[in-house]
């Protein structure tokens, strides 16, 4: 079972615009769309399409629609009390795949709310073979929230997974190794921030971002999944690093494609593939979810692993 913890969810709105986008301009739209989303949810919802058992953990009220859409959606959630409404996030999407998003904070939380979310992923972790702490913290949490969720999560037998950035990521990164989840899921420009390096070069040279990604590894994460949008993504354990370019892509909309190379990824190691395939499979799922319009998530049927190989990068991290 994959357990997830979606900390700050949000309606999601899409507006596909039949044109470029201009400021100051009246815009026509071609299509608007809505959806129940989060980092987390995003993974519950490709699970669900995978067949694979998934728990939703997120602050809502029980009885709201944002429930109900996800539960109608055959997602097992468990809603903790919130501080206030799910939020709103728009994206805007262009004929060419350009996407500008425009996410609001949330309401902002007390140390009650977010025991109440510890202690549900913390009772609900001995079931699951991974634990999936994903996206922002909503305001008033402290931003070494996650990194002492890890610490709680390592004593369950779990395996933890954390995607996320800005300054709950560089308090996960400070707080290593005593925070090191199992595995790690930055986009290049996130694993800048936490390694010093230059983020154009991260997000453009496979074996740069290797190298920087095995920084990780050495100071006890399990594994890092390196998404680097159209150049594909690289994966680095300490048995070595691994990158896989991405397939040729009509990119319709990138929302939700590093969530869905995550799900990608856990759903490999689930399956008890290697680590190439797992990666293959991770920028497989991905490439899928950014020729999908607005934030839908890929069922099976629209990926396709045999279109990307991933190939060995060099030697094994460092140890």
């Amino acid at each position: 079972m994959i357990l997830t913890l979606t900390a700050n969810p949000s309606s999601d709105q899409t507006i596909t615009l039949a044109g470029t986008l201009q400021r100051g301009t009246v815009l026509r739209a071609s299509s608007t769309t809505a959806q129940a989303g989060g980092k987390g949810v995003n993974i519950s919802r490709a699970a669900v399409a995978a067949g694979i058992p998934t728990v939703a953990v997120l602050p809502a009220d029980v009885d709201s629609p944002f429930v109900a859409e996800l539960r109608a959606a055959g997602i097992d959630t468990r809603p903790q009390r919130p501080a206030g409404p799910v939020r709103t996030n728009l994206t805007i999407t262009e004929p060419d795949g350009t996407t500008t998003k425009i996410n609001n904070p949330g309401p902002t939380v007390g140390a009650s709310h977010l025991a109440l979310l510890a202690g549900a992923v913390v009772d609900l972790a001995a079931e699951a073979t991974w634990v999936v702490l994903a996206g922002s913290l909503p305001p008033g949490a402290p931003a070494g929230w996650y990194a002492e969720l890890v610490g709680a999560l390592r004593r369950t037998g779990a395996r933890v997974a954390v995607d996320t950035s800005e300054a709950p990521l560089a308090a996960l990164a400070a707080a290593l190794p005593a925070s090191a989840p199992d595995l790690m899921k930055p986009n290049g420009e996130e694993l800048a921030t936490i390694t010093g390096g230059d983020p154009a070069t991260l997000e453009s040279d496979p074996a740069a971002a290797a190298l920087a990604a095995g920084e990780l590894i050495d100071q006890g994460v399990g594994a890092v999944l390196v998404t680097l949008g159209g150049a594909g993504a690289v994966l680095v354990t300490a048995d070595g690093a691994w990158h896989a370019a991405a397939p040729p892509t009509t990119v319709v909309s990138t929302v939700g494609a590093g969530d869905s190379s995550l799900f990608g990824y856990l759903l490999a190691t689930e399956r008890g593939l290697p680590a190439a395939d797992a990666l293959a499979l991770a920028v497989a799922y991905g490439s899928a979810a950014a020729s999908l319009p607005g934030t839908t998530i890929p069922r099976p049927a629209d990926v396709d692993p045999t279109a990307v190989t991933a190939v060995r990068l060099g030697a094994p991290a460092r140890s």
